[in-house]
């Protein structure tokens, strides 16, 4: 992949579930109850956590991504016969304060320390973030922490994205967006930013109308793409 696209990169933009926290700790960290089923049940909650937030949008009746997650959830252990309330109350409880990846804080240092912002814009909602950014310790790292919730929209809709450049006061080109996600990456690719997707699992990329202009495995590798000595 060429740099090109990444030589006047004035701030990077993070996806928030997937690209900094890792949306799979909650059940990892507090999942013990479910035993073999604990993969599984991790894979459908997020699963559908993303379904209802996007079939809520088409059908006209937005939800946010804490009443999805809760309702991706309920779903995800009926499905596999669990019904343990205290379970379903503790998976949420850690859902608040999912593990950042471990490369995220020295990364952001990074880009700040090299005069590159740093923001983050998220399907969740204000309140998921700010209690995410808070208990990972970032909350001197980003420049802004921005919620889809202000336009009402999730992405891959180009309406969040805009949300972007317009509190950040910058030209899409000058943007670099990450994210783990590739339906993400092919929305801001689509609206005009920079994208860099990271794909530390090694997924096959999405068929749709726009793709990465970098693909990395790790975010550690983001400095060096944009220019900055980590």
């Amino acid at each position: 992949m060429t740099s090109k696209p990444f030589a006047d990169i004035a701030v990077c933009v993070f996806d928030a579930y997937g690209t900094l926290f890792d949306v799979h700790s909650a059940v990892q960290r507090g999942g013990e109850a479910l035993g073999n089923k604990a993969v599984a049940v991790s894979a459908l909650w997020r699963q559908k956590q993303l379904e209802y937030a996007w079939l809520s949008d088409i059908m006209g009746a937005h939800l946010d991504l804490w009443e999805t997650t809760t309702r991706g959830l309920d779903f995800a252990l009926a499905s596999f016969g669990v019904d343990d309330p205290a379970l379903r109350a503790r998976l949420l409880d850690l859902y608040r304060a999912l593990t950042a990846y471990p490369e995220v804080a020295p990364v952001l240092r990074a880009l700040r320390d090299g005069d590159i912002g740093t923001a983050i814009l998220s399907n969740g909602s204000p309140q998921m973030l700010n209690a995410a950014v808070a208990s990972a310790g970032l909350d001197q790292d980003f420049d802004a922490v921005l919620s889809v919730e202000d336009v009402g929209i999730h992405k891959p809709a180009a309406p969040a994205y805009q949300l972007a450049v317009d509190r950040l006061n910058i030209e899409p080109a000058r943007v670099c967006f990450v994210s783990s996600n590739g339906w993400d990456i092919a929305g801001a690719a689509r609206f005009g930013f920079a994208a860099c997707w990271c794909n530390r699992l090694g997924l096959q990329q999405d068929r749709l109308p726009a793709g990465p202009a970098a693909v990395i495995t790790s975010l550690a590798e983001l400095p060096a793409l944009v220019g900055v000595r980590a």
